[in-house]
């Protein structure tokens, strides 16, 4: 996507272009993360955030069943061993 002018308003908010706001599929009240990089303001909805940290963690999800579950599986096999 090309470079889009937007506008920084009173009380420092900053206007996103609508093309802008589309594709990143942002609707008023969304949450946003932003980072400074150098003189670049870069920024991402949450949920894109969220789905980041998701697909790390989910090599350490059991492959079966939920992660309650297996939890549940190994507290009771832990106390019939004591």
């Amino acid at each position: 996507m090309a470079a889009l002018k937007g506008k920084m308003v009173k009380g420092g908010r900053i206007i996103v272009p609508a093309t802008v706001r589309k594709r990143m599929g942002l609707t008023e009240g969304d949450a946003v993360f932003m980072e400074l990089h150098g003189d670049e303001l870069r920024i991402r909805p949450a949920r894109s955030t969220l789905r980041r940290i998701q697909a790390k963690l989910r090599a350490f999800a059991p492959k079966s069943g939920l992660v309650s579950e297996e939890l549940i599986f190994e507290r009771r096999a832990e106390a019939e061993r004591e």
